[in-house]
């Protein structure tokens, strides 16, 4: 449906969206039959009739009477909010070709054709250090690799992938479960100003609208529909990423999960994704070789620590060939026991250190020529 639309037509497009009762189905049915919605705004009664259920008839007759369509985009784009419709070129390809698609979507920031390369990251917001490092870490891989990261702005696991991208200059996109006027949670704010200057984003809630619980499973839909795959980086037994796992499977998208602390809650709900044969995923270039985006000996460095955080290569400086307990080895480099912690996991995931008992550690071959 993708074609250049005039001021009205948006207008029009903005204005049905809006009316209880038009949603995705009956956009698209009004859409085709009559050529665009500019038309369907104006049609008389009896057209309508032919297309709408007499309830929803009667809804759109009562906001045709109290609704300026143009004064409405107006309104919209003075709050610095960017209006896509479904015949628009700059709808998100992926997000096209999912049943039920939005047929409005409100955009603070801009969307580019590049963000159809995208991966979606959902986790809790009880996030443990170990969760929040690891998830930064995948984000920021993939963003320095071309891919837009997707997430949903919450704190916790949310938050820690905008913000890896961000830190590796790459493009990051939100799901909002309210108008993307009003942000939630408040403590990220600064976050989603950083979002929207080099990223967007997105809600198919009209501005104002305020984040109530029933809008997150919805927003959970729109995230996997925006991405290649979600990534699943700690969810609780019971927790919406689940149900972000479940929409994309629905979507015919694919799963990722990275492996949990199999003593920690956070991630009972991955682990168990696991069991029940998901994919793990423990680097960037897991992810980039089975989407097709890139070839592993193309997305790995020659190096297993080029692209290492600094933290991590002061705790490789520190291991050698000798075992050494993990609290010596946090402490000598100069970090707590709890960032510690965290990145000693994730080294150990990425082989590039290994427990050998007690919490006694040694480096590998590829994390012993890190550390020199």
């Amino acid at each position: 449906m993708n074609q250049p639309i005039d001021h009205l037509e948006r207008a029009c497009w903005l204005a049905m969206s809006q009316i209880p009762g038009i949603g995705p189905v009956r956009a698209v049915a009004l859409y085709q039959h009559f050529g665009n919605l500019s038309e369907a705004w104006r049609a008389p009664e009896r057209e309508l009739a032919t297309v709408l259920d007499s309830r929803t008839l009667q809804q759109v007759l009562a906001g045709r009477a109290s609704v300026d369509p143009e004064a409405l985009l107006e309104s919209t784009t003075r709050l610095g909010i960017t209006v896509i419709t479904q015949v628009d070129a700059e709808y998100p390809r992926l997000l096209a070709q999912i049943s039920g698609a939005p047929p409005v979507l409100y955009v603070r920031g801009k969307l580019l054709p590049e963000d159809d390369t995208a991966v979606a990251f959902v986790g809790t917001r009880r996030s443990t250090a170990y969760g929040r490092h690891v998830v930064a870490k995948l984000a920021g891989d993939l963003a320095a690799a071309g891919v837009t990261v997707v997430s949903g702005l919450a704190l916790g696991i949310d938050g820690a992938a905008h913000q890896g991208a961000l830190e590796r200059g790459g493009r990051t996109v939100a799901v909002l479960a309210g108008g993307v006027d009003v942000i939630y949670p408040s403590e990220h704010r600064s976050l989603a100003e950083r979002i929207t200057a080099s990223g967007a984003l997105i809600s198919d809630y009209p501005p104002g609208t305020k984040p109530d619980a029933p809008h997150f499973p919805a927003r959970n839909r729109l995230i996997s529909g925006l991405s290649l795959a979600t990534v699943v980086v700690e969810a609780p037994r019971r927790s919406g990423a689940l149900i972000t796992v479940n929409f994309a499977a629905d979507q015919g998208r694919d799963v990722f999960v990275v492996p949990s602390n199999v003593d920690s809650a956070a991630g009972e709900g991955s682990n168990r994704l696991l069991r029940d044969g998901a994919r793990a995923v423990t680097c960037a270039a897991d992810i980039l070789e089975d989407l097709g985006l890139a070839a592993r000996e193309e997305s790995e460095p020659d190096s297993p620590v080029e692209h290492l955080s600094d933290d991590e290569r002061r705790i490789l400086a520190v291991i050698g060939s000798e075992p050494r307990h993990m609290d010596e080895i946090v402490v000598t480099a100069g970090l707590s026991i709890s960032q510690g912690a965290a990145i000693m996991t994730m080294l150990e995931l990425r082989d590039l250190v290994r427990n050998v008992g007690s919490q006694h550690y040694v480096a590998t071959r590829g994390g012993g020529r890190a550390s020199r």
